[in-house]
């Protein structure tokens, strides 16, 4: 058995073994999460669906996903990420971690040597490359293939940092991809490999046909490879729609297995466009999306990197001189921005423009087309809201990270999101911010902003994580409370 079928049978056989919990730090009775803690001597998974093999909805009705956005960090994870994954899985106990994408900080000096500032550029090339590339590299093959082997053995061991904590607690995860990954020098298919290997990974191999002889996922691949679905190694019994490295789809069912209740969809949504700006999801990807109704389910719901230009309809423009003006980006730069406390929900802020593509690609109006009921995006490190447009939910997550940017660490976050069999379509959302479940961060060394636009808190937030007394789940059978 080569080495990824060791690593995911290792996985697999851990739904046996003993579960590592982290000890949560204890708060006021006002704001501490209620927690229902593991009993003595549980050793199963702390993931239900890791428990049934398959991503499914529970007897309680309940499917959670936990998302973890912008680690961005260099070999060595920041230790207040990797509490704040800990402490985030050990409250949730999630069906599926989804990492939407710059988990790599591709730009951090360690992989100076095989940096490429994009995708499309050569290495060594002064005209358009960083100046850490120097010609001579090129000429000395030798040395070109040991950096990358460098590179990539740097890259295996921060991902295995951030990989550890679920891996201890047998949860299942799936990952794509954001503009800084492949800054380090290793293409997708490169990336997505090393994911692969490890256990706990739900990323298909891509099709052959989506792959060139570089391993580059090509934009005109005939459609049909990539409806064909197969089985993934971590959750014997699940289902996976393979599209291109960092975009395939994950069929979740309900709790008799009969029904494939919502397509969850991971898209690789771009890094940069040739002609400036960020860019968009390939052909290839927007394909499989334009077929999301026929592949099991008339709904689906998407993680990616990149917000689209949608995300402004949350917003509300306003004069520069107005309070927490927040200038727009690129298409939308000149523009000042609050949010919108009449679309969006209690409790969201906003600290930065909305880095979305220059040119709308038209991804927004196929997913409308096609069913998506939320769309859930990282890339800008200090926002988090949530809201409606045209019928789909979007959310824009904080960094998870302190290897980066983003708000003050306390806020720091991951987003958890919970699916209800009673109303799949509608879930319900909530951020685990490092302050409410760990505390103090350890160092203050990322660089940081404060909040700039934050909405008042009209209501208390609903806490996903408490649990209904007695009383309440009466008056619920009682009057079938929806």
């Amino acid at each position: 058995m080569n080495g990824e079928g060791e690593d995911v049978m290792a996985f697999r056989i851990s739904c046996t073994s003993v579960v590592h919990m982290s000890t949560p730090r204890t708060h006021d009775a006002a704001s501490r999460p209620r927690i229902q803690p593991a009993e003595a001597g549980d050793t199963r998974p702390l993931s239900i669906s890791a428990r049934l093999g398959r991503l499914q909805f529970h007897n309680s009705g309940k499917f959670r996903v936990l998302q973890l956005a912008d680690i961005q960090d260099g070999p060595r994870i920041a230790a207040d990420t990797i509490r704040l994954i800990e402490a985030a899985a050990d409250t949730v106990r999630p069906d599926l971690v989804v990492f939407t994408g710059n988990q790599i900080a591709g730009y951090d000096e360690a992989y100076a040597d095989t940096f490429r500032r994009r995708r499309w550029e050569t290495p060594g090339n002064e005209g358009h490359g960083f100046a850490l590339w120097k010609s001579a590299r090129n000429a000395n093959k030798a040395k070109a293939s040991e950096d990358v082997e460098h590179t990539r053995s740097l890259v295996r061991s921060s991902i295995e940092q951030f990989i550890e904590p679920l891996n201890k607690r047998s949860i299942p995860w799936a990952v794509t991809y954001g503009n800084h990954d492949a800054q380090c020098g290793l293409d997708y298919e490169e990336m997505d490999a090393i994911y692969r290997s490890l256990p706990g990974c739900l990323n298909p191999a891509a099709p052959e046909s989506a792959l060139d002889d570089g391993g580059v996922a090509q934009e005109g691949a005939e459609a049909e490879s990539v409806f064909a679905d197969g089985y993934s190694l971590a959750l014997p019994d699940q289902k996976v729609i393979p599209c291109e490295p960092g975009t395939f789809i994950l069929p979740v069912s309900d709790v008799t297995r009969s029904t494939t209740i919502f397509n969850l969809a991971v898209v690789n949504s771009g890094d940069y466009a040739h002609e400036g700006g960020y860019g968009h999801p390939s052909q290839r990807a927007l394909q499989l999306l334009q077929a999301l109704p026929s592949l099991g389910a008339e709904k689906s719901c998407v993680f990616q990197h990149l917000p689209v230009e949608q995300f402004y309809q949350l917003l509300k423009e306003v004069p520069p001189t107005a309070n927490h003006a927040i200038e727009g980006y690129r298409t939308f730069g000149g523009r000042y921005f609050v949010l919108d406390e009449g679309k969006t929900l209690a409790g969201g802020y906003l600290g930065e423009g909305i880095s979305c593509p220059d040119v709308d690609g038209g991804e927004f109006d196929t997913l409308r087309d096609s069913g998506c009921f939320a769309l859930i995006c990282g890339h800008d490190h200090r926002n988090a809201f949530v809201g409606e447009v045209d019928g789909i939910t979007l959310m824009a997550t904080p960094t998870c990270g302190f290897g980066s940017y983003g708000p003050v660490g306390e806020k720091r976050a991951a987003r958890l999101i919970e699916f209800d069999i009673r109303h799949p379509y509608s879930p319900r959302t909530q951020l685990l911010e490092f302050g409410a479940l760990v505390g103090k961060p350890s160092a203050r060394k990322a660089y940081t902003y404060g909040l700039s636009s934050q909405s008042r808190a009209r209501e208390p937030e609903d806490d996903l994580l408490r649990r209904p007394t007695w009383w309440r789940r009466a008056l619920d059978a009682i009057f079938h409370r929806r």
